[in-house]
């Protein structure tokens, strides 16, 4: 008898019972997409943000006071300290070393480039473009400009990360022809230099001529230098193996009052938690563990710039999310107020014949619960789709698919459905029989 009156309840006014089920499969619809996006948006807007350069900076500790002016540092390439490449590799090995979206090491010189009559003070700036680097575990892995710096952009091609020839770094002659470089757009520009030109530059008291393969724009200082290999800087600065500044680009996540905490003053627990979440300080530790004897800056600019967007646009999408439930559960109440005001007589009809307040109230969250399963499901798929959609037009990148989200989505469709009917369902517990059978 339950289920047979169950059932003509939803026969008897089809369009309340569909109005109800089409506002909560919308509802849960744009609650799934924006859960979607929120779970989505942390890691594809941080590597949106890798566009906007490094975060992370490594230099030596006991280095002496840079003379920067610009973002170059002036210093005589004598001075100062400086780091050895072949412990980059290290970095693959710190916890959140799949965070690294990638890393380069830059060493720069004062330089003057001669062009016939016309000589130029500049810099010679060595990076690697696409570097394979040995990590201890016997694995490689490449990087270089082309993931930390994606903005700089090279008219023709970039100078090869190796010497050509059968020759190595060592043996290859600084004035051998597989020399090449890549020159500023602005030094280009005032010296009339295009690309497959060669150049004649002069380091650290040598001269080396050198093919022009590319015209670098960066919108920055390196487009009044000349970007070469690092191979190649270092031999002719006799700095073999080693670097002063590099570069790191990581994934984060926006750092709280928690994640700027002091690990000193941490306890035990919350030294794990700190150090187990990709906080930007606690990865910058990590390299330091990683990197003895350097000193790891944040770039500070670029790391709250990051947390500051994506912390406003997580709230924007809870508060959508949040929004939408609200709606729900207003129209739920409406309609299903409106209902139990159309069936009062039967209501009190049922309590007449002695069915209790529990069988009647039963009977209503039983409807509710069936609306809130068919609403429910058929919003988490419209939602799966939508959020595909939201985030292949404002991302460019689909949305990832979460099945994870289901439960959460059934769970939330049916807390809004008694939510919304929590005051009706308490009218008909009150309902006396007597009342309503006489028309009062």
């Amino acid at each position: 008898m339950f289920f047979r009156i169950l059932g003509e309840s939803f026969l008897r006014n089809p369009a309340r019972k569909w109005l109800e089920a089409v506002a909560l499969a919308l509802g849960m619809a744009i609650t799934t997409a924006a859960l979607v996006t929120a779970l989505d948006v942390g890691d594809r807007m941080a590597r949106e943000f890798r566009r906007l350069g490094a975060n992370l900076v490594v230099t030596p500790k006991s280095d002496t006071l840079p003379l920067e002016i610009g973002g170059t540092d002036y210093r005589p390439v004598e001075e100062g300290a400086y780091l050895r490449d072949e412990d980059v590799g290290k970095l693959r090995t710190i916890f959140w070393r799949l965070n690294l979206v990638g890393f380069s090491p830059f060493l720069e010189a004062p330089a003057e480039l001669e062009r016939g009559q016309n000589r130029f003070a500049t810099r010679m700036i060595g990076t690697w473009v696409a570097h394979e680097v040995a990590v201890p575990d016997g694995t490689t892995y490449t990087t270089g400009v082309l993931e930390t710096h994606p903005w700089w952009k090279v008219e023709g091609a970039w100078f090869p990360e190796k010497p050509l020839g059968n020759g190595s770094e060592e043996e290859v002659a600084v004035n051998s022809a597989s020399d090449a470089v890549v020159v500023g757009a602005s030094l280009a520009s005032r010296a009339g230099i295009r690309v497959g030109d060669t150049v004649t530059v002069q380091i650290a008291g040598k001269e080396i001529e050198a093919r022009a393969s590319g015209i670098l724009t960066s919108g920055g200082a390196e487009d009044e230098a000349i970007v070469a290999p690092l191979w190649l800087v270092q031999k002719l600065t006799g700095h073999r193996g080693e670097y002063r500044r590099l570069t790191v680009s990581a994934l984060t996540v926006p750092e709280d009052e928690f994640g700027k905490r002091d690990p000193d003053t941490m306890k035990p627990a919350d030294y794990d938690r700190w150090f187990y979440t990709p906080y930007i300080s606690s990865i910058a530790f990590q390299i330091k563990q990683a990197l003895p004897g350097a000193e790891v800056r944040v770039v500070r600019q670029v790391a709250e710039t990051e947390g500051r967007v994506l912390g406003r646009l997580s709230a924007l999408l809870w508060l959508v999310s949040v929004t939408a439930l609200v709606s729900v559960a207003l129209v739920i109440g409406s309609t299903s107020a409106t209902t139990v005001l159309e069936r009062r007589r039967e209501i009190g009809l049922m309590k007449a014949l002695g069915a209790g307040r529990g069988r009647i109230v039963g009977l209503f969250v039983a409807e509710q619960i069936l609306l809130a399963v068919c609403g429910g499901l058929t919003g988490y798929l419209a939602g799966e789709g939508l959020g595909y959609l939201v985030g292949k037009i404002v991302f460019g990148i689909p949305g990832t698919g979460r099945i994870v989200l289901l439960p959460v989505v059934m769970a939330l469709a049916l807390a809004v459905t008694l939510a919304g009917s929590l005051w009706p369902l308490g009218r008909v517990a009150r309902l006396e029989a007597a009342p309503v059978l006489r028309g009062e």
